[in-house]
């Protein structure tokens, strides 16, 4: 990654250097095997998985791995709507425009994030299936956890791509993989989770190990996938909005719901005891939080300071309740929105780390004492909701507001990735009532979330745009952004820095090695 600033970290922390490592693997453009073809070699013929268990742990540690990567899905899911942009400040973040296609939708069919998502979630949705087969003698919960996982990685190639290549594991490698037409991806994601729901644990809302999926996680992505089906299907059919309300009822009656109290403590991890919370992995939240902070914000556990290059966008800040100009610690904004620290409570404990939205005078602790700090030219360290007049090149080092819904304040390198919460599932509750055309048990489901969040007024009516917002605003960074803009067809508005497009990117290219390898893909129009 073409980055001028060092990255230092102790020794000991090993997981974050291995999570940087793989950082910068990423941003290469080697393309690796794509399983929409082959994966074995020509003598090789499926008996079954020998160790179903092992296979599972390396699904599921895939899984965590990306989750915290912040190029690849991260970057395709946040990055492209207008929750994120990473400028360009001098020949940092530059990487051949890599981030810049992605923000302002030019990517292509060679785009790396493109060709690693399709590869990494193909493999996955290939290994599932191994062990799925009756050949690998798993057990019912190994199968119900396989299913389940089939159904995540499937469900983000058919969101993504629109088409789903399927391979056998009894083929052998000269059968080229079928491709699933997004209906009939979509019907067996359903079927998949649907099954995997009768044989996976009971819910545990207070367990401290969210890591594999129980009834409750299924039940979620279900009710997300149909919530989605007019975009897979065209339409919803008669009973795909009660189902959305129908399981996310389940998913309260197993003991989920909404957490008050601080709202940043619901991402304090390494382990999620909250009720909120219903899926949880393992990776480090560093990524979340260093790819936004500037250079000379460091930690103890991170003295070389952070990466100065994820920002957002000053519209999706105009979203929140609160002072335009100023986000201060003790202000009146809403609760989501965060703070920043000020000169007076920085301390030891938290230096001068806050939450959500960063701009204005950044603070931290040296030394023994509170500091006003300072960019890397000696002049005051003050971030900026906007920046330069193009916003994709030529920022310097303080241009856009920093986001952190993970912050250092709760330690350098925080473990643990929040997956899927309850307060997504009750506001995709509240959705399906206003498609139903209940705009007013709708709005009731939303002030009652609104109503546990400071200084958060009541809405006083609900319609789509401002569904969507509340969603953003709950949820921002959690990995819905995308997905969510595409359900309410705003995804190819134009915004910040993008122009308005025709729609065609609701659907990236299929990678041109893929196209190479399967005759049965089409590339998708526009590309």
């Amino acid at each position: 990654m073409e980055m001028k600033h060092n990255i230092k970290m102790k020794n000991r922390l090993i997981a974050p250097f291995l999570m940087f490592v793989f950082l910068l693997s990423s941003c290469s453009l080697d393309i690796t095997e794509s399983d929409s073809i082959k994966t074995k070699g020509a003598s090789a013929v499926f008996n079954g998985v020998p160790d179903p268990a092992g296979s599972l742990n390396t699904i599921f540690n895939d899984i965590s791995g990306q989750a915290g990567d912040q190029a690849n899905l991260y970057a395709l899911t946040e990055v492209s709507t207008d929750e994120l942009l990473v400028p360009t400040r001098g020949t940092d973040w530059g990487d051949n425009g890599i981030w810049r296609t992605v923000h302002v939708h030019t990517f292509g069919p060679t785009h790396n994030f493109v060709t690693q998502v399709w590869n990494d979630k193909n493999s996955a949705v290939l290994r599932c299936t191994e062990v799925i087969d009756p050949l690998s003698n798993a057990t019912p919960a190994q199968v119900a956890e396989a299913k389940f996982a089939r159904a995540y990685n499937m469900w983000i190639v058919l969101d993504f791509w629109g088409q789903v290549p399927f391979r056998n594991p009894k083929d052998g490698p000269e059968v080229v993989p079928s491709v699933l037409s997004r209906k009939d991806a979509y019907a067996l994601v359903v079927k998949d989770l649907t099954e995997a729901i009768a044989d996976l644990p009971a819910s545990v809302p207070t367990s401290s190990n969210k890591l594999r999926p129980v009834k409750a996680t299924a039940r979620f992505l279900l009710a997300k996938v149909k919530l989605n089906s007019n975009v897979y299907n065209g339409a919803y059919a008669s009973s795909d909005l009660d189902d959305v309300i129908s399981l996310v009822d389940q998913i309260k009656a197993d003991g989920y719901g909404l957490v008050g109290g601080n709202y940043f403590d619901l991402f304090k991890g390494p382990t999620y005891t909250n009720i909120d919370v219903i899926w949880n992995v393992s990776a480090g939240a560093g990524n979340r939080m260093w790819n936004s902070l500037h250079y000379n914000q460091s930690h103890p556990d991170n003295t070389g300071g952070g990466w100065n290059g994820f920002s957002t966008l000053a519209e999706f800040y105009n979203k929140f309740e609160g002072p335009a100009n100023t986000n201060e610690i003790g202000g009146t904004q809403e609760e989501r929105r965060g703070y920043t620290h000020t000169l007076a409570t920085t301390n030891a404990t938290n230096k001068g780390f806050g939450f959500g939205f960063q701009f204005g005078q950044m603070y931290g602790f040296k030394d023994g004492a509170a500091v006003a700090l300072k960019d890397r030219t000696g002049k005051p360290l003050v971030f900026t909701k906007e920046f330069a007049v193009s916003g994709l090149i030529g920022n310097n080092e303080v241009t856009g507001a920093r986001l952190l819904k993970y912050s250092p304040a709760n330690g350098a390198f925080t473990e643990g990735v929040v997956m899927a919460r309850y307060a997504d599932a009750h506001l995709m509750k509240a959705e399906a009532l206003l498609r139903k055309g209940n705009a007013a048990a709708a709005l009731t489901e939303v002030n009652a979330l609104r109503a546990i969040r400071a200084n958060t007024s009541a809405l006083a009516s609900l319609n789509e745009a401002s569904m969507l917002d509340e969603r953003g605003r709950e949820l921002y960074l959690e990995g819905w952004r995308r997905n969510d803009m595409i359900r309410f067809g705003v995804f190819k508005a134009a915004k910040q820095f993008k122009t308005a497009g025709d729609g065609h990117t609701d659907i990236f290219p299929i990678p041109a090695s893929a196209l190479l390898s399967n005759p049965g893909l089409k590339q998708n129009p526009g590309y």
